[in-house]
């Protein structure tokens, strides 16, 4: 796990990532939020972990959330404070969450996030973290790239160059290039499967609300190709296990 680089961690891929929107391959992890927020969230108090350079922070403020967005890279979250100045952007550091209120946050949403956190018992620290912030009655969305996202093309990503993908097995490192931005250097994330997901849900004392794999109705202004197929992405709901 000491070996592990942090693709992320660059003011080059801060700068590409300021720049993606909710289109693409992308548009289908954010389209059911707001149905799933309605359903299931109480109250408007929002941390956005793993927040990058702000884009799920500011969609969450545009559906009424105060949020706070926090992250480790200090390049994202400097590129998230020029994009919205009036965010409230923190750096954490590691996995230190304590400057956080403690159940002070009816929604927690994480992004991608995990798709770069190597490790089960890292893992674990982290969603015991949350967990902690979360209120009694709140909920955690927790959005990860599935498995398939490595194998196939897609309208924002390619994986083409990266056969290797195909023998990699829970935990194991993937590389995948977001097409969506003009840096091509891929992404190195790591593999981490449903039953895997579940696994560090019930240790850190989360609870499986629902589970979403959305898939594109074909009617969407975007050229799809696997996406009206194959799930790219899995939204979990989660909850503190009573």
């Amino acid at each position: 796990m000491s070996d592990f680089v942090n693709c992320y961690e660059s003011a080059t891929r801060a700068e590409a990532y300021s720049k993606l929107e909710f289109a693409n391959t992308y548009h289908l992890a954010f389209r059911d939020l707001p149905e799933i927020f309605r359903a299931h969230v109480k109250g408007t108090a929002a941390l956005d972990f793993g927040c990058g350079t702000g884009r799920s922070t500011r969609f969450l403020v545009s559906l009424g959330f105060a949020v706070v967005g926090v992250d480790i890279s200090q390049d994202m979250v400097g590129k998230a404070r020029q994009i919205d100045p009036k965010g409230d952007y923190r750096l954490i550091p590691g996995d230190d969450m304590s400057a956080l209120q403690r159940e002070g946050f009816s929604l927690i949403l994480s992004a991608f996030t995990f798709d770069n956190i190597p490790g089960m018992e890292t893992k674990l620290r982290l969603f015991g973290g949350l967990c902690e912030l979360l209120k009694k009655d709140g909920i955690l969305v927790n959005i990860v790239s599935t498995p398939e996202i490595y194998l196939n093309e897609w309208a924002s990503f390619t994986t083409r160059d990266f056969p290797e993908n195909r023998n990699a097995g829970p935990g194991d490192e993937v590389r995948i290039i977001t097409t969506d931005f003009e840096d091509r250097s891929p992404a190195v994330d790591i593999l981490w499967p449903h039953e895997s997901y579940l696994e560090v849900y019930r240790r850190a004392s989360l609870e499986m609300v629902e589970v979403r794999r959305p898939l594109a109705k074909g009617d969407e202004p975007y050229r799809w190709i696997s996406e009206t197929r194959i799930a790219p992405w899995a939204i979990y709901v989660l909850r503190r296990s009573s």
